[in-house]
């Protein structure tokens, strides 16, 4: 594939290749949905149509159709915190993008109209909370929706759970035996949604546990049942544990499974601080730990990852072993 990508670049029309990270998240894709026939509109040099999952796979070419075409993909700082002042971003503003228009064209043509009534009223009342950017992005929870209906899960954990939104589409995503493991040190957040959910039809699903995660995971860790019987895990807590809870959740999570880490691009900070505006205290620490989780997992080989820019940046984990 490097090969292909060296040739690839020296062609006239190289824009029309496919994105190297594009290309990595759909050949984790494949893999997780056991997929063995494919259609491929739009070849160019063949760099998407190289990575096949396993040589049983078959794929169409088609030749003539759709180019692939590389975007420019903006940058703008997400802030969970904004760097310097501490202010809070709005939910509804959770993305990288750096043309605001366009995420709010992804959102009101795509994201919005397919989103659950649940799920709105729930967006909605965590749109009114102080801490609101805490909450997962509408478009990252559609996305990881979807994935979770492509790898038939059935049993999964949630690390940092505030009001609910994405664990709501969780719950609302699995089947009716499915069953979420939801972890979070502040019941209070957990409670405004708590309503909204029960109202859903999905509580029985969840089994909340309030407390420090890492004490908690450990105890699940003591029991044989728990081992390996996660499809997913989602992580979305405090930044500095990801390393700690990355080697707890390789036991917990099936082979095969996924193992998801939310904003492991903070707000841009991870490849470059901004000069008129550098982090401070604790904004700077999460930057330095997330620099640290994303060279180490990138470097684990007991994982396939695929780093996605979608939000605040998403982190996919398969398991391999």
């Amino acid at each position: 594939m490097k090969e292909l990508r060296h040739i690839t670049a020296g062609h006239p029309d190289n824009i029309m290749i496919a994105g190297s990270d594009e290309v990595q998240f759909l050949s984790m894709l494949l893999k997780l949905m056991n997929a063995k026939n494919t259609l491929e509109i739009g070849v160019f040099t063949g760099y998407s149509i190289l990575p096949l999952p396993s040589p049983s796979l078959k794929m169409e070419r088609s030749i003539e159709g759709i180019d692939s075409c590389d975007r420019e993909r903006g940058r703008e700082r997400d802030g969970e915190i904004a760097p310097g002042d501490g202010t809070m971003a709005s939910h509804d503003q959770k993305s990288l993008l750096q043309s605001e228009t366009l995420y709010k064209y992804i959102l009101e043509t795509s994201v919005y109209p397919r989103e659950p009534e649940a799920l709105k009223e729930l967006r909605q009342i965590t749109a009114k909370h102080p801490r609101n950017a805490m909450a997962a992005a509408s478009d990252q929870v559609q996305f990881l929706s979807m994935l979770l209906k492509l790898m038939n899960a059935k049993n999964t954990i949630e690390i940092g759970v505030f009001t609910g939104y994405s664990l709501l589409a969780t719950a609302l995503t699995l089947p009716e035996d499915g069953k979420i493991m939801a972890i979070d040190v502040n019941r209070n957040n957990y409670e405004l949604g708590l309503p909204v959910i029960q109202k859903a039809g999905v509580a029985h699903k969840i089994d909340f546990r309030e407390g420090l995660a890492l004490t908690i995971i450990d105890e699940l860790m003591g029991e044989e049942k728990y081992k390996g019987w996660f499809d997913f895990a989602f992580v979305d807590a405090d930044k500095k544990n990801c390393l700690n809870y990355h080697q707890r959740l390789l036991e917990l999570v099936r082979v095969g499974g996924v193992i998801g880490y939310d904003n492991t691009l903070w707000g841009g900070t991870v490849a470059a601080l901004p000069e008129e505006q550098p982090l401070h205290g604790y904004s700077m620490e999460i930057r330095d730990a997330t620099v640290e989780l994303n060279k180490y997992l990138a470097a684990d080989p007991r994982i396939e990852i695929c780093h996605l820019s979608i939000s605040d940046g998403l982190t996919l984990c398969r398991r391999l072993s």
